[in-house]
């Protein structure tokens, strides 16, 4: 949630004019995530977030992503909900981008999850994938294996030669995968520590939902171990509270060790991709890709079994 593009007090005031929320009062850039623009707008209404769609320009894209986060609403998951205009629109075009005003939610992200925090994830996310089962024209995960592997090509000579040999190495061995027999449907993908809110130990929100697509879902369950847990009995209570909504099939459980490498390779590839090409902005959050790299590394020399 970086802020790429500058808005206007006087254009985003006119914006704003059919969404019938009374005066603006302020709008404030929020500096955090990487992707899109995001404002925190004060009306005289209420506080809510305006996203502008740096990448997303597609309308079928953003038609999908904003459905998406009013059926997670409508179906009482703490999930930001687009605002319609008085034609039913739920984007229009703001300083050049396609826009749309997002209700805000309660809370703040915590930095040191505890095994309690980790559970309570795990029951959302399982929540999640069964309120999006079946959901129409889903589209496919925007950073999925064929961008893993068309990204990773792209950047390898780039890199330095033990980062190039890594990547080689783990492009290879996640190609060989064969996820086929693994449960598929409607992820985030991105489910982090500063994409999740918290009112003291009650969930209040889920935020970010501009890389959900369709997938496996056990990789959105390992995009979420990656980030949260960082010893085994947080790790634990993540499954734990995953499968009291949802049980892992014997092929997910199989499939567990590769799946979370993968997940690490996506977000080392995604922040590589930021560090190598990046984008300008008013202001621009950059985040280290040698986080993810150890990671992968971690998990390849000692792979970590899903707790039973």
């Amino acid at each position: 949630m970086s802020v790429y593009t500058t808005v206007g007090r006087d254009e985003l005031a006119a914006w704003l004019q059919s969404l019938g929320l009374g005066e603006l009062i302020e709008h404030v850039g929020i500096a955090a995530g990487m992707q899109n623009s995001n404002y925190f707008v004060t009306t005289s209404s209420g506080r809510y977030v305006l996203t502008l769609f740096e990448r997303l320009d597609d309308t079928a894209e953003l038609a999908f992503h904003l459905a998406l986060q009013e059926r997670l609403a409508q179906a009482g998951l703490p999930c930001p909900c687009p605002l319609t205009d008085q034609l039913g629109q739920r984007w229009r075009p703001l300083a050049g981008k396609p826009a749309a005003l997002l209700t805000c939610l309660p809370g703040s992200a915590v930095e040191v999850p505890s095994a309690a925090h980790c559970r309570e994830v795990g029951v959302v996310l399982a929540r999640l994938h069964q309120a999006v089962a079946g959901i129409p024209d889903a589209l496919p995960n925007p950073c999925g294996s064929a961008w893993r592997q068309q990204v990773g090509e792209m950047l390898m000579p780039l890199l330095s030669p033990d980062e190039a040999v890594l990547l080689k190495d783990e492009l290879a061995f996640q190609a060989a995968q064969d996820w086929l027999a693994l449960p598929r449907g409607v992820i985030h993908a991105d489910l982090f520590r500063d994409n999740v809110l918290w009112c003291g130990k009650h969930l209040s929100g889920l935020l970010d939902f501009y890389f959900a697509g369709e997938d496996v879902l056990l990789f959105d369950l390992a995009v979420t171990a990656n980030d949260w847990c960082t010893d085994a009995t947080q790790l634990a209570e993540l499954i734990a509270g995953y499968e009291s909504i949802r049980p892992l099939t014997a092929a997910e459980r199989a499939a567990w060790l590769a799946v979370r490498r993968a997940a690490a390779l996506r977000f080392w590839l995604l922040r590589l991709e930021v560090r190598h090409r990046p984008r300008i902005g008013a202001v621009v959050t950059i985040k280290n890709p040698d986080a993810f790299r150890h990671l992968l590394t971690r998990f390849r020399l000692a792979p970590e079994p899903l707790p039973r």
